[in-house]
């Protein structure tokens, strides 16, 4: 059970980087490193949806949340590359 739910954040994370990887365009940090992003885009967006009391249903409403996350952690990296 616990293998299957780790798979599954995986693959939820790697799903967020790809899209929030296609959102944010420019240069990036290629593929490879768009799904790392995604995966702890994964773990930031869940900590701050935990703390304002927000739950995402279904797994489509995970992807939403891994992507929020991912998408203000590449924002943050970038603004600090810079």
């Amino acid at each position: 059970m616990v293998m299957t739910s780790t798979l599954w954040f995986l693959l939820i994370g790697v799903v967020a980087g790809f899209l929030a990887g296609i959102i944010v365009r420019g240069r990036g940090f290629g593929l490879l490193g768009d799904l790392v992003i995604g995966v702890v885009g994964a773990f930031i967006g869940g900590y701050i949806f935990g703390i304002l009391g927000l739950t995402a249903y279904g797994l489509i409403g995970e992807i939403i949340v891994a992507t929020l996350g991912a998408l203000l952690l590449l924002y943050v990296i970038r603004h600090i590359r810079r």
